[in-house]
């Protein structure tokens, strides 16, 4: 019976670093440094992850965004119109208002209202 619990308790060790090396690769620390390129999240956050969706995320990437939107419009109207029926609009509008309130806000903070 002693054997048996040595025994277990080694599997638990094992079991132990193993987890912690797998959580270690699958969970690296996240440094994003200064001059990386891409946009640090707003509010220092880690969301998004990706260097793409950053980078969309950002204004200069909203501004291709809408223009390749534009550009879809005008050349295939009933293929941008499809699109557009498949974009969450409850998501969309919750993100619009949160930057246009958090526009408002840093205007009035730099106004000193």
């Amino acid at each position: 019976m002693d054997r048996d619990s040595a025994a277990r308790n080694e599997i638990r060790a094992k079991l132990a670093q193993s987890r912690g090396e797998v959580r270690r690769l699958l969970d690296p620390p996240r440094e994003h440094p200064a001059g990386s390129g891409a946009a640090a999240a707003p509010g220092g956050s880690d969301f998004p992850r990706s260097r793409t969706m950053r980078m969309l995320m950002s204004s200069r990437g909203l501004g291709i965004l809408t223009a390749l939107a534009a550009g879809l419009l005008m050349a295939r109207p009933a293929l941008a119109l499809r699109l557009l029926r498949m974009v969450p609009v409850s998501a969309v509008a919750k993100i619009l208002i949160a930057r246009a309130v958090s526009a408002l806000k840093a205007s009035s903070e730099n106004t000193g209202a």
